[in-house]
């Protein structure tokens, strides 16, 4: 238990978000075949902490993804699914994490299957929890940590409007050795003039 307070506003991700090409939606225990199709790809694995998992694993996840939606205090978190609307595929999923609720800061994170890159899938769904931070949840920094190897995410940050703020060299034992991190990170003001709304680019 802890005593720091919780968000004035808590959220429950309940109901889907609709995006112009997307719905983004609580995940489900039947999405794990659809997860497992890119979390046991080593390209998708890359450049993320964990080994390409196995049809189990998977599973096992997706059951904690299912069980985490509610948004209040520090570490509380959601694994978002992501949705085609013309067909309903689920092509990737988006991370969101309360890193500090007395700081206001929130992480975001994304992984998409190889299939749908290119189309600005990723764009249209990070933009869109980029707005449930900022304009529900009344956050004031969103920052995201990634491998500065991987130049489709930093392609991702700075589409979405998120500066480079630090990196870090060879901060991480990362698969047997030392790697940089890189953080990138966008304020309330600057997504607002941004502007949430603007075109979806290729990812």
């Amino acid at each position: 238990m802890t005593d720091e307070p919780g968000l004035e506003r808590p959220y429950t991700f309940a109901e889907p978000i609709p995006t112009e090409r997307l719905v983004l939606r609580p995940m489900r225990l039947a999405d794990a075949d659809a997860v497992h199709a890119y979390q046991s790809r080593e390209d998708v694995c890359r450049y993320l902490l964990f080994e390409p998992r196995d049809r189990a694993r998977v599973a096992e996840r997706v059951t904690e993804y299912v069980a985490h939606d509610r948004l209040e205090r520090t570490g509380d978190y959601v694994q978002i699914a992501v949705e085609r609307r013309s067909d309903g595929r689920l092509l990737g999923d988006v991370y969101f994490q309360l890193k500090s609720v007395p700081n206001r800061t929130g992480e975001i994170g994304w992984t998409f299957h190889p299939d749908h890159h290119g189309q600005g899938y990723a764009s249209e769904a990070a933009r869109a929890v980029l707005g449930l931070a900022f304009r529900r949840l009344g956050l004031h920094r969103v920052v995201a940590e990634l491998d500065p190897r991987n130049d489709a995410s930093i392609r991702l940050c700075r589409r979405l409007g998120l500066r480079e703020e630090a990196h870090f060299v060879r901060d991480l034992w990362f698969r047997g050795e030392w790697a940089d991190t890189g953080v990138y990170a966008i304020l309330d003001e600057e997504f607002a003039r941004a502007g949430e709304a603007a075109p979806a680019d290729p990812d």
